[in-house]
């Protein structure tokens, strides 16, 4: 709408001109507190979630390949468009002098398979404790639940106050 002067201006040109304008900023669409907005498209936002997750028990596995240790997770599902960025943290240690990692898995829209290149950990016996973030650009966009992981090059590994934060973009 452009103004005239001295034009009259009627209340349904305010609501359609002023209130639903205002209706669609980040403001006006936000329904939670602490979330924050992505672009999904053109002149297109969708609210996000930042979520986390945190397994304290230490526990242990001696597989060679990732799986699931006696406390699966730590687990997060967020509704993401094809970006995410995934926080890990963990303290671990290894019984003998070869890696323990922790890497992360993703299931529901997408599906991406815990890997080397994606995980934290440590290469012999001292005990660390390491952190990371992963920028993922293939999700597919949807509900995505994505679940740590875990591996040894050999040996035992113990892991404990185990993280996960996703960040949907």
């Amino acid at each position: 709408m452009t103004a005239v002067a001295n034009s009259v201006f009627t209340a349904a040109q305010f609501n359609q001109f002023v209130r639903d304008n205002l209706n669609e900023t980040g403001p006006a669409k936000a329904t939670t507190a602490g979330s924050h907005f992505a672009g999904t498209g053109l002149n297109s936002i969708a609210e996000r979630l930042t979520d986390t997750d945190l397994v304290a028990t230490s526990q242990t596995t001696t597989s060679t390949s990732y799986t699931d240790l006696g406390t699966v997770g730590p687990t997060v599902t967020a509704t993401t468009g094809p970006y995410a960025i995934v926080f890990l943290y963990n303290s671990n240690v290894n019984s003998t002098a070869v890696s323990s990692l922790m890497s992360f898995e993703v299931s529901g829209a997408s599906s991406i398979p815990a890997a080397d290149n994606q995980s934290i950990g440590i290469a012999g016996t001292a005990g660390s404790r390491e952190g990371a973030a992963f920028l993922l650009d293939t999700l597919t966009p949807g509900s995505n639940t994505f679940r740590c992981k875990y591996r040894v090059g050999s040996g035992t590994g113990t892991y404990a106050d185990r993280r996960i934060t996703v960040f949907p973009l």
